[in-house]
């Protein structure tokens, strides 16, 4: 299953490359870009798993997916990005990925995150380890805040602003530094081989699903900022994400929560 998913990312990414010289572009809810490149992207990914696998359920960001089908399905299930970056995509930047992840039984099974203008393939396997091309990944090992490194990103919609700038003042003010790189699944993948040293945000499912993988797979410590409300998966649920590395993880949670207080 790995191997047929890394298959259908780099293809895939090899499309998307090709779109950059050509694409048309246009905004979802006038304010969300999408580019001609995202839907072929998103067609040839589930056309490439329908062909395989006629039965399985696919939430695809670009096809309106019925989120709710995530939570009321036995089916296998499968949650596409067909670009996580697509501003960066549209502005010539390279922070720019393909994330697809393998759903069985609520749990993630398979995923890979692709940035094919770098060709860095982010990989893992539930309980077998990750990889980024098919060297094994780890969490960096800093335990210091203050030395750290910390990600995030910020919504389209920006009609509550103010508890984002209140958590990223404190980080600002006990952290190293900050980092916004425009792709979510990207992020989460560097902080799983240590390029950063932790991330937070709220987001869409098919942002995070195969780059939670990862992270988890490589050792670190996903979970989320704020209670999970009961009754929800906490592996889908979407916002107040955090992954660090598990020394990090109850200290950027603290800090985190003071901002809300």
């Amino acid at each position: 299953m790995l191997n047929f998913i890394k298959t259908i990312a780099r293809d895939a990414g090899a499309l998307i490359v090709r779109e950059r010289s050509s694409f048309t572009s246009d905004f979802k809810a006038n304010s969300e870009l999408v580019t001609s490149a995202d839907l072929s992207a998103d067609r040839f990914i589930c056309a490439a798993i329908r062909a395989r696998f006629p039965d399985h359920i696919i939430l695809a960001e670009e096809s309106a997916p019925d989120i709710s089908r995530l939570h009321k399905t036995d089916r296998p299930v499968w949650i596409i990005d067909p670009i996580d970056g697509t501003v960066n995509y549209a502005h010539g930047h390279y922070q720019v990925a393909i994330s697809i992840a393998y759903v069985e039984d609520g749990d993630i099974h398979s995923g890979v995150v692709y940035n094919p203008f770098l060709d860095e393939l982010f990989s893992a396997q539930r309980e077998v380890g990750a990889w980024l091309n098919d060297e094994p990944v780890r969490v960096g090992g800093q335990t210091d805040l203050r030395r750290c490194l910390i990600a995030t990103g910020f919504p389209y919609a920006k009609d509550n602003l103010a508890p984002l700038i209140r958590r990223l003042a404190l980080i600002l003010e006990n952290c190293a530094d900050v980092r916004r790189l425009g792709s979510a699944a990207l992020d989460i993948c560097w902080v799983a081989m240590g390029r950063l040293d932790g991330y937070y945000e709220t987001l869409s499912v098919w942002d995070f699903a195969a780059a939670q993988l990862i992270a988890r797979e490589a050792g670190a410590t996903c979970g989320h900022f704020q209670e999970v409300p009961a009754g929800v998966n906490p592996v889908f649920h979407n916002e107040n994400i955090l992954i660090a590395n598990p020394v990090l993880f109850p200290q950027l949670r603290k800090l985190l929560q003071a901002a809300d207080v």
